[in-house]
């Protein structure tokens, strides 16, 4: 059924239903189930006209499926083909459908036609999101006074108001930012990221702080205090890391879009397994000021939504010089501009790596019909060897742990943050390896650990240097690659969402994942996630994504290409 939350039961019905109702996100692959009955308090008269209503309104939605305007699709299914909705719920009724499932460009042409309040919807999304949180915790805490404040302002001035999310590693002043990890688990930010200027001067609001792995370390979900996300689709498998608390939050209609940091895949991969959109810019595009640091040479603030393009609109807005970060570049500025492309010229590769045995054969076979697509939509699609690629996992596990372990460093127990002043301890090494071995979990220690040594000065140059040597190498064949080529198309990951706990102990194979992902970062090139379809793992239907990834400053370009393609072909 089409997006029918339990948050829709709740105006229908009253709150008593929803205290214990079991929540399945929203999409016509997923499995569902609507109510527990034994925990419920509702009559079977009751639960008969419930389900009553879930089947009538997926029918109807079905048949209208095309129509951008819900509410007056709601409005014309009228009280006679809906024997049980009471007149006096009919508009809360229509409300929620009226807002169901938004994207950027509805809600504004929802507030421009007088169709809901930026107060209804706020409110609205945030009660939603509270009900649904438990399930899947992709949020880690709603900022009840900070929207209380930038909601009163917006309505005076009568702006808009889109319901965000923000990862809790972006910097918003006056508000908790732990990095989901003990060590900063009191930590107020003193100001606020450039990122999160840009979006309120936009009249975007932050409705919540997404879950994260420690410091934006992991690929499973497991390694936040505040424990694992759940995948949406199914609750027993990860969402992928490490921006999964805002993909979770997103594709559960929590949140209208949502902002996280990618540094090696953190945005593209959960985008992938929670069925959504997720877009990674050019490296220099949007300021990181205000973003706690994890590997500073390949951090990058990323974009979470429903829709590319509501993508190129957030991108519209987050792109900018910032005189706070030296490596935004006034380029940025040209991004906010939303180019045409021309859907005759383009021309794609596939590296000949990215089809290789590590590839579930599921993926394979989805990524081959989307090439076939693309060719018989008349565009080129050649297959071709890139080799560098296979080097970049090991420049990427060489280079991004030598930067988190120096950006750790801070993390001391004396200079910032989390502090022991009760600890006696007899040196100050002595303090360090307490406070940190008590403080930091399990992958935040094994990088600063393992990858600590990269740096020293026995093996600086035989693997540090050589790093270096080799992310030029790839640069320099990405460059001579978009000479002939305008994008780079791969699978987003070589497998499905794994199941919770199952590779806690193997840190090695969760990092082999990674292939198609970190090539981008290394580059510092654009690169985005969109839906390519389900495949079957166990019983269980599971989406994948594939991903794009275009020349630097070729963002708007590579966005507005697979929106056109979305449009105008079968994909």
């Amino acid at each position: 059924m089409d997006r029918l939350y339990s948050s829709m039961i709740f105006q229908v019905f009253g709150q008593s239903l929803l205290r214990n109702a079991v929540y399945k996100v929203s999409d016509p692959q997923m499995h569902q189930h609507y109510l527990q009955d034994s925990y419920c308090e509702l009559s079977p008269s009751e639960i008969s006209k419930l389900k009553f209503l879930l089947l009538k309104y997926s029918q109807f939605f079905k048949k209208n499926k095309k129509s951008e305007n819900k509410f007056r699709i709601a409005s014309s299914w009228n009280k006679t083909q809906n024997p049980y909705l009471l007149s006096e719920n009919t508009q809360l009724f229509l409300f929620f459908l009226s807002v169901m499932n938004l994207t950027i460009k509805s809600y504004l042409e929802g507030i421009q036609a007088h169709q809901f309040s930026a107060k209804e919807v706020v409110n609205h999304y945030l009660q939603k999101a509270k009900l649904i949180n438990p399930k899947l915790n992709a949020c880690v805490r709603f900022n009840q006074n900070y929207i209380d404040q930038h909601l009163e302002s917006f309505s005076q001035k009568s702006l808009a108001a889109l319901p965000i999310m923000v990862k809790d590693n972006i910097l918003i002043e006056w508000e908790l930012a732990t990095c989901c990890s003990k060590m900063m688990e009191n930590y107020v930010a003193p100001y606020t990221a450039t990122c999160m200027q840009n979006l309120e001067e936009a009249w975007a609001l932050m409705i919540g702080q997404t879950n994260m792995d420690e410091f934006a370390m992991g690929s499973s979900t497991e390694s936040s205090v505040y424990g694992p996300s759940y995948n949406p689709y199914w609750e027993n498998r990860i969402p992928w890391g490490s921006s999964w608390g805002s993909a979770v939050a997103v594709a559960a209609d929590m949140a209208i879009a949502a902002l996280g940091t990618d540094t090696g895949w953190s945005v593209r991969q959960p985008a992938a397994l929670c069925g959504i959109v997720g877009f990674k810019p050019s490296y220099w595009a949007i300021s990181r000021y205000g973003v706690v640091p994890m590997a500073s040479s390949l951090d990058q603030v990323w974009i979470f939504s429903k829709t590319v393009e509501d993508a190129q609109l957030l991108l519209s807005i987050l792109a900018s010089k910032d005189t706070h970060d030296s490596t935004s570049s006034a380029h940025a500025e040209d991004l906010k501009n939303i180019e045409k492309t021309d859907l005759k010229s383009v021309r794609f590769v596939v590296p000949e790596e990215a089809l290789n045995d590590g590839l579930d054969p599921q993926i394979k076979a989805l990524f081959l019909e989307k090439i076939e697509a693309l060719k018989n939509a008349g565009h080129s699609v050649d297959i071709q060897s890139l080799p560098i690629l296979k080097e970049s996992l090991a420049i990427y596990y060489t280079l991004m742990p030598a930067e988190v372990s120096t950006n750790l460093s801070r993390f001391d127990g004396i200079r910032f943050w989390h502090q022991q002043s009760t600890l006696e301890c007899s040196s100050l090494d002595e303090y360090y390896a307490k406070v940190r071995g008590e403080w930091f979990w399990p992958e935040a220690k094994r990088r600063i650990l393992l990858w600590s040594f990269v740096l020293s000065s026995a093996n600086y140059q035989g693997y540090y240097l050589k790093a270096l040597n080799a992310q030029k190498k790839l640069k320099s064949d990405f460059s001579q690659l978009f000479e002939k080529y305008d994008v780079i198309l791969t699978p987003t990951t070589p497998e499905p969402a794994w199941k919770l706990g199952s590779r806690t102990n193997d840190p090695l194979k969760m990092y082999l994942a990674d292939l198609y992902t970190v090539p981008a970062n290394l580059a510092g090139l654009p690169a985005l996630s969109v839906p390519m379809g389900y495949l079957e793992d166990q019983g269980e239907k599971l989406p994948v994504g594939i991903q794009l990834m275009g020349n630097k400053w070729s963002d708007q370009k590579l966005l507005n290409i697979w929106k056109l393609f979305e449009e105008n072909t079968s994909l």
